[in-house]
């Protein structure tokens, strides 16, 4: 089954959605005019119940089916990302600064697209709870929901997203089960000596010697302290010290992030980087402070619901337009967070290649807002079959 033909006929308006989500993009929990236009679609389209306030300004809301039956979320997200867009398209950001990078117009359309149509039909049992989440890219704001009870309030059992991918041609779809995405951790590195005259360098502690001994060391923890079977990212990413070529710095910085899948080795990364920037400040004379802060957990992804998923995903684009042994992503979602309290599925849909994410000149494919909409429909009606 391809596209739905309802939601291919008013593709249209999916399109004018987008664009003017794309114009007017908000950031972290700040999405206010973003989440009013949400409302604003949702009512228009019937749907039973709107909750706003979510994390600020996050929305959730539910369509009911025809008779009890499952719970299933769907969730997008809706903020954006503090850079300057380069495309000159028409429907460029029209806010200095910030832009919707990462496709987050287009995932917050598909599940419009979805709702409108399930609000239509209701060819389903039980209930559909619609996520739209701030603050993914900075803050988590999908944590900040769960923290809230947003699971156990409106009951849901089952829990999916989808992501756009620009990487891959238009309308694939690709995912796995198990880990998906890695977990996040950003830390921050404080060399503290004594400052002084470069001339006179036997009268300072001079922390940049300290630092640089520090950055070397952190490049033998994925090298010599993990197995070369598990996956783990640590990059030392800034340096920062001094102010004049005849001043020793009283103070340096280092600071990166680490990446990584499982408990185990994400705790043994934190103590690595600790214990090496310890024992480099003992051996310089220096004073050293790690801050080290975890952020997104790893997103793990659910065998049996990968597996629903993909069935979809085959029905919508053909059974060769499905990939479900893609390796894992390095980079980090806080959809991670909804995962963990229910099982569901992250999948990456095509939009065709182009520039990636988070790249001035990114734009979201229109073109792939029916077929993300369709798989959100195509899966509910599946999940919560009339008998």
């Amino acid at each position: 089954m391809p596209v739905i033909n309802r939601i291919s006929g008013f593709a249209e308006d999916m399109k004018d959605w987008r664009r003017h989500l794309h114009k007017h993009p908000e950031l972290a929990l700040d999405c206010q005019q973003t989440a009013a236009f949400v409302v604003d679609r949702l009512q228009e389209f019937g749907v039973d119940e709107v909750h706003p306030g979510w994390a600020k300004s996050g929305v959730v809301a539910v369509i009911h089916g025809k008779g009890k039956g499952p719970v299933t979320g769907l969730r997008a997200d809706m903020d954006a990302l503090p850079m300057q867009e380069k495309t000159g398209l028409d429907w460029a950001s029209a806010v200095d600064g910030r832009m919707h990078a990462c496709g987050h117009d287009g995932h917050t359309t598909m599940l419009l697209g979805a709702a409108r149509y399930l609000t239509e039909t209701r060819n389903f049992t039980g209930r559909v709870v619609l996520i739209f989440q701030p603050a993914e890219e900075m803050i988590g704001g999908g944590q900040i929901m769960v923290e809230e009870g947003m699971m156990a309030h409106f009951g849901i059992e089952e829990v999916y997203a989808l992501h756009t991918d620009p990487l891959n041609d238009l309308g694939m779809f690709t995912t796995r089960a198990g880990g998906i995405m890695a977990a996040v951790d950003d830390w921050t590195i404080t060399v503290k000596g004594v400052g002084g005259h470069a001339a006179y360098p036997h009268d300072c502690v001079d922390p940049i010697p300290a630092a640089l001994a520090i950055g070397q060391g952190l490049q033998s923890i994925v090298a010599r302290n993990v197995s070369a079977n598990e996956a783990l990212v640590v990059s030392l990413t800034q340096i920062h010290a001094g102010s004049a070529s005849n001043v020793v710095p009283g103070v340096a910085m280092l600071s990166g992030t680490t990446r990584s899948f499982s408990d185990a080795i994400r705790d043994m990364a934190e103590e690595r980087i600790k214990a090496v920037a310890n024992a480099q400040a003992a051996a310089f004379g220096v004073d050293v402070h790690v801050d080290y802060e975890r952020y997104y957990p790893a997103t793990v992804n659910h065998g049996a619901q990968v597996s629903k998923a993909a069935a979809i995903a085959a029905e919508i684009s053909g059974e060769n337009r499905i990939d479900t042994g893609i390796e894992p992503h390095m980079g980090a979602e806080d959809f991670s967070f909804m995962l963990e309290e229910r099982p569901g599925a992250y999948l990456f849909l095509g939009q065709g290649k182009g520039h990636s994410v988070h790249h001035p000149k990114f734009d979201f494919n229109d073109e792939a807002a029916p077929i993300g909409a369709s798989f959100f429909a195509r899966l509910i009606e599946n999940l919560h079959p009339i008998v």
